[in-house]
C-alpha cells in the first residue's frame, strides 16, 4: 500500500530524489566554473583561501554562501596532493552530506573522497567535525590519506582509535577534523572528576561512514562503560559443568527465531540435584541461580564459537554479526560473557557494574548536524527518517553500473550447496577470473576453505581471525586468478582493483554462500564488484538448511522439491525461491527494527534522566564555588528536620526531640551538642533558628579547620562522588526494573508506560537521596590530602564498572 501511494505521489509531484539531484547540479555547475581559477593559484594562495573563508564567515556570510568556492578549493587541493580529482557525482554527494542527509552511493564511487569537501567546509567554523568510521584501520587510513588535503589547506587533523592514551586523545579532539571512537569518550567525559580530564568539545557536525552499519546494525546494543563488580565468578564455572550435562529437548528448549532458551521441569530438577539445592528459584543464599543458569544455557545453545565470538589469547572476543569484525574491548552484558568464558574454559572475568550507558541513537542525535554515507540506505530510509531525522538521497553513479546479478540457486542440503559453489569457484579459477566468496560465519568460511584445499585451489581467507590482514587481503581480491573468502563484510571500505586482463574475463565474480538476514548486507556483498563501470557478476548459493531458510521461509520450497522428487544436488531456480527468501528477510528485518525501536523507547526515558545528571555534573565541574548550592541543601535538611519531628500542627510537648537530635547529628550537628533539656524550652521558631545556627556554625568550623580553598575542593568532590554513586545504583535499579516490567503485560498493563511512571518516581527519590548524602558527607567525611585527584576511570572498561574506595574518605587537593 505504501509503495503504491509513493508511486502515485511521484506521478503527481515528480520524484523528490531527482528534484534534489537537479537542484544540486546547479551548485556543481558553479563549482566547475571556478575550476580554472583555482588551477591558476599557487599552492600558497590556494591554502590561503582557508583564512579568507574564515574571515568571510565572521563577517556574516554563511557556509552555503561560500560552498561553491570551498568545494572548488578542496577539489584542486586533492588533485595536487593525492592525484584524485572529485567527479561531479562526488561533489553532489558532498552537498548532500553538508545538508545533513544520507548520501547513498554505490560501492566504489569513492565515498571517502566525497566527504572531504563537506568536512573542510564545516571545519571552517572552528567548532570541529567528527568523521565516524567502522574500524580503527579505516580511521587511520582516512586520517592519513584524506588528512593530507586538510593539512595542505591549513586545518588540523586528529585521530581517535581504541586504547589511545589521554593526552593524544584530548589533542585529537582539539583538531578541526577528528576520526572515529566518540560514543565511549562522551560517556567517559561524564565520569571525570576534573574538567581538565575531559577530551570532547561540543558535538557540532558528524559524518558517519557506512552509516547503515553504525546507526542501524550496531544500534541494537547500547554503549556501556563498566567496571568490576563484587560477585564471585566460581558459580559460572560450576553452572557451565551443569549445563554441559543437559540435553536439548529433554532438559531445555531453544527458540532460535526469538533467540531464547528455557529449562524444562526435568532440566530444573537435574540442575537442583547437581547443585545440591532445594529450589533453583529460591534466592535464600543470596545467589541468583535462575539468572545465571539461563546465561549458561544461552552460552551453550545460542552462542557459537567462530560465529558469535572467537577465543584469542585466552580471551573471548565478540564478533560483530554484521561486519564479521572483532569487537575488542566489548563484552556481552548481564553475565552472558562470563558464562561463555566458563564454557570455553578461559579465565572468567568478574561480573561488572554499569557506570555509564547510552544508545547509539541518543548519542548521535545530540549532534547539531548529522550526515552519513553508504551504498545501502534507501531500504531503511523510514527508520533513518523517524529515528535520526535523516533523509536519504540516492546519488547517481559516475559511470553506468553493468553488473550481472544471476538468480539464486537453492539446494536441499548445505553440503550440496557447498559442492556447487566450489565447482563454480573452480571453473572461474581455471579461466583466471577472480572470485570473492561471501560467508556469514567464521566456521562457514573455514569449512569452505578446507574444501578448496582438497581441490588444490589456492585462496585467501578473510575473517575475524585475520583482522590485521583485512585490507591487504581484500585489496588483492580482483587480481587474475585470485580466490578470496570473506566473512560478511570483512574488508568493507577497502578498494578492490581489477588486475590485468580481468575485465575481459567478466570482472570480479561474487559468490554468496548464504543469504544474510538483512538484505542490505547481501547488497553490500554484491557491490564489491562492478565499480566505476567495471564488469562483474554475483550469484547466491543457498540450501534449505541455511538458518534463514530453516527458521523463516523454507516450508513451501521444501514441499515443492519433495513433490518433484529432486535430488540433494539438483538446484531449483524459481521466482518462488526469490519471493520466499525476500519474505524471510523482511520478517527478520521487521523483528530487528522492533528490537532497535524497543531499545530506544526505553532509553529515551533514561536519556531525560541522563541529561539532568550530566548537566548537574557539568555545573559541578565548571563552577569554582559550590558553597551556596550546598548551603541550600543544608537549609532544606534543617527544614526537613522540623517538618519530620516538630511539625507545626503538633503541640510542642508531643515533639519527638530525641529523634530530632539523632537526625540532626546524623547530618549537620556536632555530636553531644544538642540536648532534650535545652530544646524543650524553645518555641518552634526559636528551635528552627537554633538548628540553622548549629548547621551554619558547624559548616564554618569545618571550613576554618581545613581552609577555604580545600573546602571548595571538598565540596566539588563530595558532590561528584555522591551524584556518581547514586547514578550507578540508579542504573542498576533501572536495569532490574526493565527486566521485570515486561511481566506486567500479563496484567493487561503497558510495560513501557509502567516503566515511565516507576522510572520517574525512582529518579525523584534518587535526587532527594543525593541532597541528603551531600549534606551528610560534607559534615562527616574525613579529608585526606593527596597529590592527585582520584580517577574513577582507572578500572573502567567499555561495555561493562565501579569506582573503588571507602565512602567515608575523600581525597582532595587544593586547586593550583
Amino acid at each position: 500500500m505504501i509503495v503504491l501511494l509513493e508511486g502515485i505521489l511521484k506521478k503527481i509531484f515528480g520524484d523528490p530524489n531527482e528534484k534534489e539531484i537537479k537542484n544540486i547540479r546547479v551548485i556543481v555547475d558553479k563549482i566547475n566554473s571556478l575550476e580554472k581559477d583555482m588551477e591558476s593559484l599557487s599552492s600558497a594562495n590556494l591554502a590561503a583561501k582557508t583564512s579568507e573563508f574564515k574571515v568571510r564567515l565572521q563577517k556574516g556570510e554563511t557556509l552555503d554562501d561560500i560552498l561553491p568556492e570551498a568545494f572548488a578549493v578542496v577539489r584542486e587541493a586533492s588533485r595536487r596532493v593525492t592525484g584524485m580529482r572529485h567527479f561531479d557525482v562526488q561533489l553532489i554527494g558532498g552537498v548532500v552530506l553538508h545538508r545533513g542527509k544520507i548520501a547513498e552511493m554505490r560501492t566504489g564511487e569513492g565515498k571517502t573522497l566525497v566527504a572531504t569537501a563537506p568536512v573542510y567546509l564545516n571545519a571552517l567554523t572552528g567548532k570541529g567535525v567528527h568523521v565516524v568510521t567502522v574500524n580503527d584501520y579505516l580511521a587511520r587510513r582516512d586520517s592519513e590519506d584524506m588528512g593530507r588535503i586538510y593539512k595542505f589547506l591549513g586545518l588540523s587533523v586528529g585521530l581517535i582509535v581504541h586504547d589511545m592514551d589521554f593526552p593524544d586523545r584530548k589533542a585529537a579532539y582539539a583538531a578541526d577534523i577528528t576520526n572515529n571512537e566518540f560514543g565511549f569518550d562522551y560517556l567517559r567525559d561524564n565520569m571525570v572528576v576534573d574538567e581538565n580530564q575531559m577530551v570532547q568539545r561540543e558535538l557540532n557536525y558528524c559524518i558517519v561512514d557506512e552509516v547503515d552499519s553504525i546507526l542501524i546494525d550496531e544500534a541494537r546494543t547500547p554503549l556501556i562503560i563498566s567496571g568490576p563488580g563484587e560477585k564471585s565468578t566460581e558459580l559460572y564455572q560450576v553452572l557451565a559443568r551443569v549445563v554441559a550435562n543437559m540435553e536439548e529437548g529433554e532438559d531445555y528448549t531453544v527458540d532460535e527465531k526469538q533467540k531464547q532458551v528455557a529449562p524444562t521441569e526435568k532440566g530444573i530438577a537435574k540442575a537442583e540435584k547437581m547443585l545440591g539445592i532445594g529450589n533453583l528459584y529460591d534466592n535464600e543464599h543470596g545467589v541468583d541461580y535462575s539468572h545465571q543458569i539461563m546465561c549458561a544455557l544461552k552460552a551453550k545453545a545460542l552462542m557459537h564459537r567462530d560465529r558469535d565470538y572467537v577465543v584469542k589469547d585466552g580471551q573471548v572476543i565478540i564478533v560483530d554479526e554484521f561486519t564479521g569484525r572483532l569487537m575488542f574491548g566489548r563484552r556481552f552484558s548481564e553475565g552472558l560473557h562470563q558464562a561463555i568464558e566458563a564454557k570455553e574454559g578461559v579465565k572468567v572475568e568478574r561480573e561488572s557494574q554499569t557506570l555509564a550507558t547510552i544508545t547509539f541513537q541518543n548519542y548521535f542525535r545530540m549532534y547539531k548536524k548529522l550526515a552519513g554515507m553508504t551504498g545501502t540506505a534507501k531500504t531503511e530510509e523510514q527508520e533513518f527518517q523517524k529515528i535520526y531525522n535523516l533523509p536519504v538521497v540516492v546519488v547517481p553513479t559516475n559511470k553506468p553500473m553493468i553488473r550481472i546479478d544471476y538468480p539464486d540457486v537453492i539446494y536441499k542440503t548445505r553440503i550440496a550447496k557447498y559442492k556447487a559453489a566450489v565447482n563454480e569457484i573452480e571453473e572461474c579459477h581455471k579461466s583466471g577470473r577472480p572470485v570473492l566468496v561471501g560467508t556469514t560465519s567464521i566456521a562457514q568460511s573455514e569449512e569452505l576453505s578446507a574444501m578448496l584445499k582438497r581441490r588444490n585451489i589456492p585462496h585467501n581467507v578473510l575473517n575475524a581471525k585475520y583482522h590485521e590482514k583485512e585490507a591487504e587481503i581484500i585489496s588483492h581480491a580482483g587480481q587474475y586468478g585470485a580466490v578470496t573468502i570473506a566473512t560478511n563484510m570483512a574488508g568493507r571500505g577497502t578498494d578492490i582493483t581489477l588486475g590485468e586482463g580481468v575485465p575481459e574475463l567478466g570482472g570480479l565474480h561474487i559468490i554468496g554462500t548464504e543469504r544474510h538476514e538483512s538484505r542490505r548486507i547481501d547488497n553490500q556483498l554484491r557491490g564489491r564488484c562492478a565499480r566505476q563501470g567495471d564488469p562483474g557478476s554475483s550469484k547466491f548459493f543457498l540450501s534449505l538448511e541455511d538458518d534463514l531458510m530453516r527458521l523463516f521461509g523454507s516450508d513451501n520450497i521444501a514441499g515443492i522439491m519433495d513433490k518433484l522428487g529432486m535430488e540433494d544436488d539438483e538446484p531449483i531456480e524459481h521466482s518462488l525461491v526469490t519471493k520466499s527468501i525476500e519474505n524471510a528477510q523482511k520478517k527478520v528485518e521487521a523483528r530487528n527494527f522492533s528490537i532497535r525501536k524497543h531499545v530506544l523507547e526505553y532509553d529515551d526515558v533514561m536519556n531525560q534522566q541522563r541529561e539532568v545528571i550530566y548537566s548537574q555534573r557539568h555545573k559541578i565541574l565548571h563552577q569554582e564555588n559550590l558553597k551556596d548550592t550546598i548551603k541550600e541543601m543544608v537549609d532544606e535538611t534543617v527544614e526537613r528536620t522540623m517538618t519530620m519531628y516538630a511539625p507545626p500542627e503538633v503541640y510542642s510537648e508531643d515533639w519527638d526531640l530525641q529523634a530530632l537530635i539523632n537526625y540532626a547529628e546524623d547530618f549537620y550537628a556536632p555530636r553531644g551538642l544538642l540536648t532534650v533539656d535545652y530544646l524543650q524550652n524553645l518555641s518552634r521558631e526559636e528551635l528552627a533558628e537554633y538548628l540553622q545556627k548549629v548547621a551554619d556554625d558547624n559548616y564554618q568550623a569545618r571550613e576554618d579547620a581545613i581552609g577555604p580553598e580545600l573546602m571548595r575542593e571538598l565540596e566539588n568532590l563530595v558532590m561528584l562522588k555522591v551524584v556518581d554513586n547514586h547514578w550507578m545504583e540508579h542504573l542498576d535499579a533501572m536495569d532490574m526494573l526493565r527486566e521485570g516490567v515486561g511481566l506486567r503485560a500479563y496484567g493487561q498493563k503497558d510495560p513501557l508506560v509502567e516503566y515511565k511512571f516507576e522510572a520517574y518516581d525512582m529518579f525523584e527519590a534518587m535526587m532527594e537521596a543525593i541532597k541528603e548524602d551531600v549534606v551528610r558527607y560534607i559534615y562527616r567525611v574525613n579529608v585526606i590530602t593527596q597529590p592527585q585527584v582520584e580517577d574513577p576511570l582507572e578500572n573502567a572498561s567499555t561495555n561493562n564498572p565501579t569506582p573503588e574506595g571507602d565512602e567515608g574518605n575523600l581525597k582532595a587537593e587544593p586547586k593550583k
